[in-house]
């Protein structure tokens, strides 16, 4: 099996396989930006859905852009593995692609906050697909030699995006209007379509496995109801609220069910017998806690940007950049060393850096200079461009082609999980170490407006009040620091002996190696 495997992937990346990458970047450029290019508008959803400038409507109402959006996304992913199998992945990559399109131009022309919703729902259905298909589709069309370089390639968006987001956000806003967060998706849909139509390779679906219908029923419910109540968690402050602990538990009863349902079809729709392979276990198991922290630690940087240090959104987002410049410097290195050696010899190198990076922030003040900031910001990027990327190469370099679609199902639901439960504990812990700060309040420089200097006691009560809030943010860093660093406990079981891939061991060796199961 190992010649054939040679003959039909060569080691080289070659313009066949650049072309199925350029698709799938296109894809989650789209998906994962939207994710946080939104955050940045819910001020201006505020005034501009409101029935009277007087009396915008509340954030916990416009904060549903983003929530739908994320629950939509969820509930999807499951789904993800079956209706791969069932359609190919070429058709459903491409409706994913028409329904994210769609999505965004309904957005951009909704006319109210309920609208808006509705059509964010819409969106984060084909976003939901996009990212599991995509990994899915560079898995196969790589193969074992090539996959650690082009997940690498997958990897600049992931993580890319949370830095992007705002900074695209931000300037459509300023410069254009808020519809344009969604209309730039359009033409780059229309493109990607296309593009796909084109550059994707016919499938050869497997339509005899039946939908796991109780699954479904369990699964996509629970999974939303849970990131629910996650999610709700930073504006109640605390889990002890029944917004926040009823949905969970809901959620955590009924993915209980699933997980003692899904050992008992013959094809469930996640198949957790997956997590046998050791690889895939202790990978999952690193992408959590490193998801928690690494999405958590993004939210911290530039709210520290805008309430300490008073500036833009825009300008934030300019200053969080040196990280992914960081990343993408080390992500081409380290996807070329996951092709060659043990990903267990490479991540938890990325992970020590990264935890240096965290703990070097717990330092921060209201007056640490700049180039400071930016050169650990850097230096983090660097560490995260070494572990991401390895991370999932590992889990489903051993996996065979069947089952490929299904591992990277289990990990976007875990990274998924993993994102909210990190950005709800910083947002937390942040909230309540800011809260005897009386810069609490302001987002943004407004804590520069005189009137609001002399009602918080004076400059010397600002300047106070600036040192305790960079102290808040100090404070935080020292649980993301810490979560990094047990991150490196489960990465000390990543593989650190070659193994081989088993990508081919239920392809036939004379078929060609485009051709996606």
């Amino acid at each position: 099996m190992s010649a054939p495997a040679q003959t039909a992937y060569p080691d080289k990346i070659d313009g066949a396989v650049l072309k199925i990458a350029g698709v799938v970047v296109l894809g989650a450029i789209m998906s994962i930006l939207d994710i946080t290019v939104v955050n940045v508008a819910l001020p201006t959803f505020q005034n501009v859905f409101a029935d009277s400038p007087d009396a915008p409507i509340a954030y916990s109402t416009v904060a549903w852009t983003v929530t739908a959006y994320t629950l939509a996304l969820a509930t999807v992913i499951p789904l993800t593995g079956w209706a791969a199998d069932r359609f190919g992945t070429k058709r459903l990559y491409m409706l994913a692609l028409v329904l994210f399109t769609a999505g965004s131009a309904l957005c951009a022309s909704a006319t109210s906050i309920e609208m808006l919703i509705g059509f964010r729902v819409l969106q984060g259905l084909g976003g939901g697909l996009l990212m599991p298909l995509g990994m899915t589709i560079m898995t196969k069309a790589a193969g074992p030699a090539r996959m650690g370089r082009l997940m690498a390639i997958l990897g600049i968006p992931m993580l890319l995006g949370p830095i992007g987001g705002p900074i695209l956000g931000g300037w459509l806003i300023s410069n254009a209007s808020w519809h344009w967060i969604f209309l730039i998706n359009a033409p780059i849909g229309v493109v990607a379509l296309v593009y796909a139509w084109f550059a994707l390779p016919s499938d050869s679906p497997h339509p005899t496995e039946s939908l796991d219908l109780l699954g479904v029923a369990l699964m996509s419910p629970g999974l939303a109801a849970f990131l629910y109540g996650i999610s709700s968690i930073p504006g109640e402050g605390s889990m002890n609220h029944p917004k926040v602990y009823v949905p969970m538990a809901i959620g955590v009863a009924l993915m209980a069910v699933f997980v003692w349902h899904t050992f008992r079809p013959a094809h469930p729709l996640l198949d957790l017998r997956l997590f046998r392979n050791r690889n895939l276990s202790s990978a999952t198991a690193t992408m959590f806690l490193f998801g928690a922290a690494f999405f958590g630690g993004l939210l911290l940087v530039p709210t520290y940007f805008q309430i300490v240090r008073g500036e833009s959104t825009l300008n934030a987002g300019l200053l969080v950049a040196p990280q992914g410049i960081g990343a993408m410097v080390t992500m081409p290195i380290a996807g070329a060393l996951s092709d060659k050696f043990p990903v267990g010899r490479i991540v938890p190198f990325g992970l020590v850096v990264i935890t240096g990076a965290m703990f070097a922030l717990t330092q921060i003040t209201s007056t640490t200079s700049y180039p400071v900031l930016i050169g650990i910001l850097f230096v983090m990027g660097l560490g995260m461009g070494g572990t991401m990327m390895p991370i999932m190469t590992s889990a489903l370099r051993t996996l065979s082609s069947h089952e490929v679609a299904r591992g990277s199902t289990l990990l976007n639901i875990v990274q998924q999980i993993a994102s909210s439960v990190g950005v709800a504990i910083m947002s937390v812990l942040l909230t309540n170490n800011l809260k005897d700060s009386p810069l609490a309040g302001p987002a943004t420089a407004t804590w520069r407006d005189p009137s609001l200097v002399d009602k918080i006691g004076g400059q010397g009560a600002v300047t106070q009040g600036l040192a305790d809030a960079a102290q808040a943010f100090a404070d935080t860093y020292w649980v993301a620091g810490i979560l990094v660093a047990l991150t490196l406990v489960p990465a000390m079981f990543l593989p650190r002996k070659h193994e081989e891939s088993r990508l081919l061991d239920d392809v036939d060796p004379a078929a060609p190696p485009v051709v996606l199961h």
